[in-house]
């Protein structure tokens, strides 16, 4: 009887998604500084860098123009709330920072102005938690400032890197130091003339535990050895100086101390990606949804075409109202993921991660694709935002772990029920981001 009371209890915690009282006005502060600061301050960014010859550089003024709106974010306290601890960032539970999230996505610089942005959040989390003193303060200390950016180096150009097993790009220890051979693509961020530290994933051993053969070791850039060969087109677009980069390993010298945690322990700290880095893409999405919508609506109800507003033309209240609908039941969903993490931990919430990793970019993009047809040919140019949003939508399909892994997570837990069948520890590479 009691652990059936414990039981429901469980549940009944587990479906509250309130926010908390704590977080609100934290919440509220975020909404106006988007509004007041960052909507304003991306229209100029936006402005200053048209006509910029050198794709891979900021235009003059641009990096003045986020300064200022990121000190000024710091000055009202809005910097690294996504971090759980509480002496690095605002302790945070997930459910919280969920909601949070959903408003950063509205504006391509929100997160970057709070420092919030990815892939620097999954890699603070990192060395937050199993860095070692010197790492810290090399490298988690001026991300944690926003002076530097960084990149997670996994995907590699040769193998399916969805299975994380696969990972093959060598690092031997010659004396003090690792010497790396390889290549990696899709490595977002490393385009960033400001990235300046890599998390990268390699193989170490060949030793018989096949979950103990890779690792995960900090590679400095610019570095000897490391040649970013260019950038991989995402729908034509280079995504440029963001990037996603394909880089060339030949001979890479780092120290032995550059390792983190451990030779062989890369899936355990796959694992160990704490707080709402594990689905801060999804939660961003909402936001990304919501803006579509509103796209969507406001472009219906202000042209006409035969004799009527568009908004009432081929079904198109339809398809607003299931975009309500459908951002409403993400929404939910994303939520409960948070609570699962901090009701469940993050172990034990892996199945509510994947599920809405696998559900919310898919129906994002199909959001985003109503919103591009309502717009006709203006929807997919450079005139709208939609058509770079439905590149980011579909890239996370694959990018943060294909929609196939994710649904056979789930599916392995429901029949794990009945056979006993144990879990690849492995599959925790596919949250990298």
């Amino acid at each position: 009887m009691a652990d059936t009371q414990h039981s429901m209890d469980a549940m009944a915690e587990l479906n509250d998604l309130r926010m908390s009282e704590e977080a609100r006005p934290l919440y509220e502060h975020v909404k106006r500084f988007i509004k007041e600061t960052v909507e304003p301050m991306y229209e100029e960014f936006e402005r200053l860098g048209e006509g910029k010859t050198d794709i891979w550089s900021y235009a003059p003024g641009q990096l003045e123009a986020l300064e200022k709106a990121k000190d000024e974010a710091k000055k009202q306290g809005l910097w690294n709330f996504f971090l759980p601890d509480a002496e690095t960032g605002e302790g945070l539970k997930n459910l919280d920072y969920a909601y949070i999230a959903s408003e950063l996505g509205k504006n391509p610089l929100a997160s970057e102005s709070m420092n919030c942005s990815a892939p620097d959040t999954g890699n603070m989390e990192v060395l937050e938690r199993v860095g070692t003193p010197a790492q810290k303060e090399q490298w988690l200390k001026p991300l944690l400032e926003g002076k530097i950016r960084s990149a997670f180096a996994m995907t590699e150009p040769a193998l399916p890197s969805s299975d994380a097993k696969n990972v093959s790009m060598s690092a031997v220890l010659e004396g003090d130091e690792w010497v790396i051979n390889g290549e990696k693509y899709y490595i977002s961020g490393a385009g960033d003339p400001r990235c300046r530290i890599m998390i990268t994933m390699v193989k170490t051993n060949d030793g018989p535990d096949v979950n103990r053969r890779q690792s995960q070791i900090l590679v400095p850039l610019p570095h000897p050895g490391v040649t970013i060969m260019g950038p991989m087109h995402v729908f034509g677009d280079p995504d440029a100086p963001h990037g996603h980069m394909h880089i060339r390993f030949e001979n890479v010298r780092v120290p032995k101390e550059n390792m983190l945690l451990g030779e062989g322990r890369g899936f355990e700290i796959s694992q160990l990606r704490l707080g709402p880095g594990r689905i801060h893409h999804c939660m961003r999405s909402i936001g990304a949804a919501e803006k579509a919508l509103d796209l969507m609506v406001v472009r219906g109800m202000t042209r006409q075409a035969f004799g009527r507003d568009l908004i009432k033309l081929g079904g198109n209240l339809e398809k607003v109202s299931r975009a309500r609908i459908e951002i409403e039941a993400m929404r939910m969903m994303v939520l409960k993921a948070a609570k699962a993490m901090d009701v469940l931990g993050n172990k034990e919430a892996r199945v509510w991660i994947s599920m809405v990793k696998a559900m919310v970019p898919e129906r994002v993009c199909a959001i985003i694709d109503d919103a591009i047809q309502l717009h006709g040919a203006t929807g997919v140019s450079q005139w709208t935002p939609l058509a770079r949003m439905y590149a980011n939508q579909r890239t996370l399909r694959l990018a943060d772990g294909p929609d196939e892994v994710h649904h056979m997570v789930v599916g392995r837990a429901e029949t794990r029920k009945y056979t006993g069948e144990e879990e690849d520890p492995a599959m925790a590479a596919v949250w990298r981001k």
